[in-house]
């Protein structure tokens, strides 16, 4: 079975971390967000993942390529124009096959019961419970089944949330769908939408359930990736490898990556430390530290440092991007 993973978007709000980073990409509890979606697909039984790329796409298909046993196909989506648009063009890798095609966002960090939508296989959309439903698309629902799918309702007809996690029976359908609100030119402030050609297929007949989605982690800004970092840290076992950890303190949850070099430091709780990184004479709590980055004599919180970031200096909070010399004057 194929995946499709639109992961085209240029993680604006993550800004200076996406200049150099694909939002994909970035670090959060020990790894890529990519990386925590790929590992609940690829046990259901995924065997090519289709990733609709844009910003950086080079990037992300090399992570995927080097790191899981998946038939991998790229697919560029030259202009922003929708997710609609970005799954349509996922149609080449299936060809003239009709098959059951699953879809999830590339920034979703997710837990639900897959397994069990896709053995009911039937067409289903996975949804969450949220407090404001006007900030989100939602769906209507007639029994078990979708009625409608509504985007930003001022009325909500229900508190289901659209999460951006789709089981579609039929790939064949789903693209027709698609090509119709295309040539129909349906758009929403300029894109084409999914959720239109989802809203076609079922006035078309299709039966569409939901499934619940338990967990729905956000990781669009700096702010909420640090919280997405806390709940998966607080969830994961293991405090990771400290294979070259000298006079240290460290505090769990932590992930910290096996070549990651921490001396006369306290580290912790709910920090991320990638793989090549070097702490020296540092407090660290609630923050993320990317690849290769040096962290020296500075006392940091709520704070995300790039790639191949230099900081040092006193207390701050900062989010430094990738390649940085930063020095923090007391």
């Amino acid at each position: 079975m194929k995946a499709i993973l639109p992961v085209a978007g240029m993680g604006t709000r993550l800004r200076p971390l996406t200049h150099t980073t694909p939002k994909a990409l970035v670090h959060v509890a020990g790894k890529p967000i990519l990386g925590h979606i790929l590992d609940a697909l690829i046990p259901l039984g995924i065997d090519e993942v289709v990733l609709i790329v844009g910003h950086l796409g080079e990037q992300i298909e090399q992570y995927v390529r080097s790191t899981y046993p998946v038939r991998v196909r790229c697919v560029e989506q030259p202009e922003r124009l929708g997710l609609g648009h970005a799954v349509l063009l996922a149609q080449e890798a299936f060809g003239c096959e009709d098959e059951p095609v699953l879809i999830v966002l590339g920034d979703t960090i997710f837990s639900a019961d897959l397994r069990s939508v896709l053995a009911a296989k039937g067409s289903a959309i996975g949804v969450h419970e949220v407090e404001d439903p006007t900030r989100f698309g939602v769906v209507e629902l007639e029994g078990t089944r979708i009625r409608r799918l509504v985007e930003k309702p001022a009325e909500p007809p229900s508190n289901l949330a659209i999460v951006g996690v789709y089981y579609l029976a039929s790939s064949r359908r789903l693209f027709a769908a698609l090509q119709q609100i295309i040539e129909r030119d349906i758009k929403l402030k300029g894109e084409y939408q999914l959720t239109d050609a989802l809203q076609l297929l079922i006035e078309q007949g299709e039966e569409m359930t939901t499934f619940p989605v338990l967990d729905w982690l956000d990781c669009g800004n700096p702010e909420t990736l640090l919280e997405s970092n806390r709940l998966l840290l607080d969830k994961q076992k293991g405090n990771g490898q400290l294979p070259s950890a000298e006079d240290c303190i460290i505090i769990p949850p932590v992930s910290i990556a096996p070549s990651a070099r921490i001396v006369q430091s306290i580290v912790g709780p709910y920090v991320s430390i990638a793989e090549g990184v070097e702490v020296r004479q540092c407090i660290i709590r609630n923050s993320i530290v990317n690849r290769e980055a040096h962290v020296t004599n500075v006392l940091l919180s709520d704070s995300i440092i790039g790639e191949r970031a230099a900081v040092g200096g006193t207390y701050a909070q900062v989010n430094v991007g990738d390649s940085s010399d930063i020095r923090v004057a007391g």
